[in-house]
C-alpha cells in the first residue's frame, strides 16, 4: 500500500506534487510548533532548543560519517561562525516567545522574516531599494504593528520575542544567501547544527533539569517533525517555482490556528488575522518581484 502511494505521489506532475509537499511541510511545521508549546510546560524553552539541534545532529552525523572530512572544508568558517550566533539567538528568541503567545501570532509574525531579509539585503549587500521592495516592506510592517499594537496595555512580550527573532533570522537568510556561492548544502547545514548544539547547550546549562524518558520522546517528535517539515518544504521549492508554491505557506497560519484551537483553547483574535493577511501578501509581493527580477537578468 505504501510502495503504491509512493508511485502514485512520484508520478504526479511537478507542480501538483510540490503544492502537496508544501502543505505537508505546513502541516509538520505547525505540529512541531503545537509540541514545542507541550514540551515548555514542562521544560525550559532554552532546553527544549538544545535537544531540538542535539537529535538533527543526531540525523546528520551518519551522513557525515559516510561522506568523510570532504563536507567539512570550507574557507567561510567565519562567515559560519557568525551565522551560528545569530541563528542560535534567533531560536532562543524564538522557543521562548512560542511559550509565552499563542500559536496563530507566532505563525502571523514568522512572515515577517522575508522582510526583514529584504531589508538586510539593502543594507548589508547594497541592493537597490526601489519603489515595489519599499512599499512592501512599508505594507508588511504596517501589518506586524496590527498584530503587536505597541503602546497598548495588551502588547504581549512573547510576541515582541517572534518578531526579533524574524529579525535575526532575516539578516541569517542573506548569510545563507552569501554561503551558496562558495559552499555546498551539506557544508552549511553541517556547520549550522555543529555550531548550534553547543550553543544552546551553553543557554540550556543554566535552566537544566534532566528530561523523563515520556519528554525525551516528544522532544524526538519535535526534531523528527521539523526535520521532516524543512526537508518536505526543500523539495517543493525545488520541484516548482518559488512563487507558485509560496501562496500555500499560508497554510501555517490555518494549521496553527487550528492547533492552538483544538488543543490549547486558544482564539486567534482579528488583529492577529488581518496583520497575517497584510503580511504575507506583502512578502508574496516581494517574492514576485524578486523572482522576476532575477529572470529578467539571468544569462540567456
Amino acid at each position: 500500500m505504501l510502495t503504491a502511494v509512493r508511485y502514485w505521489f512520484h508520478s504526479l506532475p511537478d507542480l501538483p506534487r510540490a503544492i502537496g509537499l508544501m502543505i505537508v511541510a505546513t502541516f509538520l511545521l505547525s505540529v512541531m510548533l503545537g509540541l514545542i508549546r507541550f514540551v515548555s510546560f514542562e521544560l525550559h524553552p532554552f532546553e527544549v532548543v538544545f535537544f531540538r539541534n542535539l537529535f538533527g545532529l543526531g540525523i546528520l552525523l551518519p551522513v557525515l560519517l559516510k561522506a568523510g572530512i570532504e563536507p567539512l572544508r570550507t574557507k567561510r568558517i567565519g562567515l559560519h561562525s557568525i551565522r551560528g550566533l545569530l541563528q542560535s539567538a534567533s531560536m532562543c528568541l524564538f522557543f521562548y516567545g512560542l511559550s509565552l503567545t499563542t500559536l496563530a501570532k507566532v505563525a502571523a509574525l514568522n512572515f515577517t522574516a522575508p522582510l526583514f531579509a529584504s531589508v538586510a539585503a539593502v543594507l548589508l549587500l547594497r541592493e537597490p531599494l526601489g519603489f515595489n521592495r519599499a512599499s512592501a516592506l512599508v505594507v508588511g510592517f504596517f501589518g506586524a504593528l496590527v498584530i503587536l499594537r505597541p503602546g497598548l496595555a495588551i502588547f504581549n512580550v512573547g510576541a515582541g520575542m517572534i518578531l526579533t527573532s524574524a529579525m535575526i533570522w532575516g539578516v541569517v537568510l542573506i548569510i545563507i544567501k552569501r554561503l551558496t556561492v562558495t559552499e555546498s548544502s551539506l557544508t552549511i547545514t553541517l556547520y549550522m547544527t555543529l555550531y548550534l548544539t553547543p550553543l544552546t547547550l551553553i543557554a540550556a546549562i543554566f535552566v537544566w533539569e534532566w528530561p523523563t524518558l515520556v519528554q525525551l520522546g516528544w522532544l524526538v517528535a519535535v526534531g523528527s517533525c521539523g526535520t521532516a517539515g524543512h526537508l518536505c518544504m526543500a523539495q517543493a521549492l525545488k520541484d516548482a517555482d518559488t512563487t507558485a508554491v509560496m501562496p500555500f505557506d499560508f497554510g501555517r497560519l490555518i494549521w496553527a490556528g487550528l492547533i492552538g484551537f483544538l488543543f490549547f483553547s486558544e482564539i486567534p483574535d482579528v488583529w492577529t488575522l488581518v496583520g497575517a493577511v497584510v503580511i504575507f501578501s506583502a512578502a508574496m509581493y516581494l517574492a514576485v518581484k524578486e523572482s522576476r527580477r532575477n529572470t529578467s537578468i539571468a544569462p540567456t
